[in-house]
């Protein structure tokens, strides 16, 4: 039987990276890909929550980083997970420098954008890896 794909986003609270992290997350979790992924909120790994560390051993991850703390990425493979794919913000950001999120506290008109192309691109790869599990 197939497991989800964990798909896990930076906090990043009060950043409008961070933000974009979630909403991604959030929109591939519930929205693109609700039977094949699911999410794990960070800081449960950052605390050492036992039931969190196992759920992320136990899985095929992926890191979403809004900055260049990488601290998804860091926590989930102090966790002692392999993350099989890890997107970056910032990346998304350089791909597509016509967009500007400015609005820390909500998503603004292009920080919604930045959140779609990341999702479609998530959900590929839940796709991809999905398809690679036995």
């Amino acid at each position: 039987m197939k497991k989800p794909i964990l798909v896990i986003p930076c906090s990043g609270i009060g950043k409008s990276f961070g933000s974009i992290s979630r909403d991604a997350v959030f929109r591939v979790c519930d929205e693109l890909r609700p039977d094949k992924s699911d999410t794990l909120c960070l800081s449960l790994l950052v605390m050492g929550d036992e039931e969190a560390r196992r759920r992320v051993a136990e899985s095929t991850c992926i890191a979403i980083d809004g900055c260049t703390l990488e601290c998804s990425g860091n926590n989930v493979e102090r966790s002692g997970a392999k993350i099989a794919a890890h997107f970056r913000v910032m990346d998304v950001l350089r791909e597509n420098r016509g967009l500007k999120p400015r609005d820390v506290t909500f998503l603004d008109v292009d920080g919604v954008k930045l959140s779609k192309i990341l999702a479609d691109k998530i959900a590929a790869k839940v796709d991809e890896l999905w398809e690679a599990q036995p």
